[in-house]
Parts: C-alpha cells; structure tokens; sequence
C-alpha cells in the first residue's frame, strides 16, 4: 500500500517565494525545495511544514511502508481558484502515483479547509498540523481573529453593535449617571443581539411577503386580520380605560381581573373575526377546509366565556361588579360563575361535534354542488 504524504499550501506562499510550479513530488524534489523556501524567508512557517512532511515520509519508510512526498498550492487569485488548483494537482498526483490513504500536513487553519478536497479523493489515515512551538498561542489566536473578522456576518452582528455602544458612553456618561449610562448601553446591546439572535429581520421579511402574495391573491383574511387587529385595540383600550376607573387601594390582582373583564369580550371578537377570516379562505380553496380551522371559532368563544365567568366571579366578591340579573332573579357569583364555565365547555363541545361531523369531502361537495 502506498501513502501519500501531502503538504498543503492552500494561500501559495511555496510558489510566490520560490517561482516553482506546483505539484512537487519525491524525496530530493521536496529537500531541495525546503532549502529554496528557507533561503527565501527563513522566518515562514512553509519551511517547518516542509521538514515534517520528510520526518513523516522518513518513519513511515522505517516501518516498512511505500511512502510518497509531495507539495501542492493553491495557485489561484481567488479562495476558489486556489481550491480547484488544489484539486486539479491531487488528481494529477493519484493518477501519477495510485495512492491508498494520504496523510496531510499543514501549517494553518486556512489549509483545513482544503481536507474536504483530499476526502473527496482519497481516505485521510491522519491531519498533522504544525505549529512554530514559541508562537503556538500567538498564531491560533491569530487565526482565530482572522476567521472571526474575515465572516460578514458575525461583523455586523457583533463589532457593529460593540462599536455604536462605544460611541454612545461617552454621551451618556455626559448627561447621566455612570450607572444609568452603562444600563442604556447594556440594553442597547441586548436588543440589538436579541434582534440577530431571533432572526427578527428574516421573520419580518417573511411576513411581508407572506402580506403581499395574500393581497395579491385576493384572500379574505387580510381584510378580517386588520378588523381583528382594531378590534384588539378598543378592547386593550377599554380594558385600560377600565383600569384606571378603580380607587387608588386596589391591588394589582383586581386591575388585572378588571382589565381581563374589560377586554376580553374585544379580543375575543378580534380572535373570532380573525379564524373566521382564515375558516373562509380554506373554504374557498378547491380542496376545502381542515377540522381544526372548523373549531377554532368555537374554542375562542369558549375560551372568552370561561375567562370573563373566573374575572367577573373575582370583581364580584371584590364589590367591584353588580350581580348578574337573569329572567329577574339576580345570581349568586358562584352560579355566575358556573354559568360562564358550563356554556364555554358547551360551545366548546359544539365545536368539535361539527369539526368532527363535517369531513373534507363534505366540504367540497358544500362548495362544488
């Protein structure tokens, strides 16, 4: 079996320095390129890469092994001609010498991104990466630095809020308190990584496209959602307004009930005209509509009886809510109560009996008699 022991030169430092073309191959071809590289920088890392790619060689002919050198660059003025050099060469030297395995050397982490390359070509047995021993720390952290800030993304999404956080200290620190300025910057810095982090712009992106092929194809729902929408708006209005009406002593626990009391009949006209909106696009739609957007209607109807019985329930023993009067007789908030819950639960009941009931082929054959 032969091993092909293979020297990685992906930026072309070989060929810049010495003006040989690449591949290398064989023992003395590889020697002598060692001394090229070394009297033309004694200082570049290429000439260790090179004596290890030997010392490999060397030991696996020790142990009995068919060993072959070689040195391929990635000649290119681009990261992808500098790659498809690097294949063109590999292809060249497994035609040349029928390799079994390879064992790869390189002196960086821009070269390990070309292991892919050789996978694709033959099975890798081992990676040596070779590291000047009194510059170990500094070169990884120098690569570490020149792969964060060679990546676009990982600019804009940290350096970028970093540095508008930086500008604004000082303006905070002349008008606020260190601590109120340090907070403002934290918090800035927060929203904006929250903002990359849940991918807020994508999301946005989507929903208008999703708004405008909905507009486009003539979808009843985007009229019902803005309806939905303002109904929303009286009812956090009303719930606020409803608020604001109780005596100063309430505690936070009765503003909570009175504004859930207030608005809830709102929102949940909101939430019905919106599922309503969207039960009549899928009924429009040539294969008919799907059981859950058949229930909805009923769960919101539901769920609004239920929160406004436990509300008004809360209010009335709080003597903020009269009793509710029903054919003259005035209800116990307990009853009040049940009342509420058992006609949700019936609503609800209703709503799966006829999402159950009415199948899709009955639904088309609702809409194509």
């Amino acid at each position: 079996m032969t091993t092909l022991v293979l020297c990685i030169d992906r930026s072309n430092d070989i060929g810049r320095k010495t003006g040989l073309e690449t591949p290398v191959s064989g023992w003395e071809a590889v020697r002598s390129l060692v001394i090229e590289v070394g009297l033309s920088d004694p200082e570049d890392s290429s000439v260790n890469c090179l004596l290890e790619t030997l010392r490999i060689a060397r030991s696996l002919r020790d142990e009995r092994e068919d060993a072959v050198v070689a040195v391929v660059s990635g000649a290119g003025e681009s990261l992808v001609g500098a790659d498809l050099s690097v294949a063109e060469q590999l292809d060249e030297l497994v035609e040349r010498y029928g390799p079994d395995s390879a064992v790869v050397v390189i002196d960086s982490a821009q070269d390990e991104r070309v292991i892919p390359i050789i996978e694709s070509r033959l099975p890798v047995d081992a990676v040596d990466r070779v590291v000047v021993r009194q510059a170990r720390d500094i070169e990884s952290t120098y690569y570490l630095l020149k792969q964060f800030l060679g990546d676009e993304e990982l600019r804009s999404t940290v350096l970028v809020p970093v540095g508008i956080g930086l500008l604004l200290l000082p303006l905070l620190l002349l008008r606020f308190s260190p601590a109120v300025a340090l907070a403002g910057v934290a918090s800035l810095l927060g929203a904006v990584l929250l903002y990359k982090g849940l991918a807020v712009s994508e999301r946005l992106a989507r929903a208008s496209d999703r708004v405008r092929d909905a507009l486009y194809s003539g979808q009843v729902s985007v009229v019902t959602y803005v309806v939905a929408a303002g109904l929303a708006l009286v009812g956090v209005f009303l719930g606020a307004l409803a608020v604001s009406d109780l005596p100063d002593g309430g505690t936070a626990l009765v503003r909570a009930t009175q504004f859930a009391y207030s608005s809830v009949p709102w929102l949940a006209l909101a939430a019905l005209t919106a599922s309503t909106g969207r039960l009549l696009d899928e009924l429009i739609r040539a294969e008919g509509a799907r059981r859950p957007y058949l229930n909805l209607p009923f769960g919101v109807v539901a769920l609004g009886l239920v929160i406004r019985g436990f509300s008004g329930y809360i209010l009335e023993q709080e003597g903020h809510l009269r009793p509710l009067v029903l054919f003259d007789h005035a209800l116990r908030p307990a009853h009040r109560l049940a009342l509420f819950v058992i006609t949700g639960i019936v609503v609800s009941a209703v709503g799966v009996k006829v999402a159950a009931s009415m199948s899709d082929e009955t639904l088309e054959e609702v809409i194509e008699p």
